[in-house]
């Protein structure tokens, strides 16, 4: 890729939904500290970091195939903000930015996924 991974709005939105899923689950119990907030956090960095690996990768496959690690990742995210939701480990309104972010991040990785075949 000739523009660098930082340009590419997909990852400047998906630092932002790391930072929220940071800020969300730092007022989660401290039991789930090594529970649910080291999954939901694991998840949250890995979309960014392998559309970053991804873009300084030699070929489209190799970018492809990062896209969709990342994808997956934001995958294993939303079922880890569902549970958390259900558990009731933060209010509803806690929830609604990083909803928005993960589907905006979502949304945008499929279609570059669709892209690159």
């Amino acid at each position: 890729m000739t523009e660098g991974y930082k340009d590419l709005i997909v990852w400047r939105r998906s630092m932002e939904l790391a930072e929220a899923i940071y800020a969300l689950t730092a007022h989660f119990p401290p039991p789930e500290q090594y529970g649910i907030v080291s999954q939901m956090r694991r998840s949250a960095v890995s979309i960014p970091s392998n559309i970053a690996e991804g873009s300084r990768r030699i070929g489209k496959k190799e970018f492809r195939q990062f896209l969709a690690i990342a994808f997956g990742s934001g995958s294993e995210l939303e079922t880890q903000i569902e549970l958390s939701q259900r558990l009731k480990l933060g209010r509803p309104s806690d929830y609604t930015r990083v909803n928005s972010l993960l589907d905006e991040c979502m949304k945008m990785l499929s279609t570059m996924l669709r892209k690159k075949e």
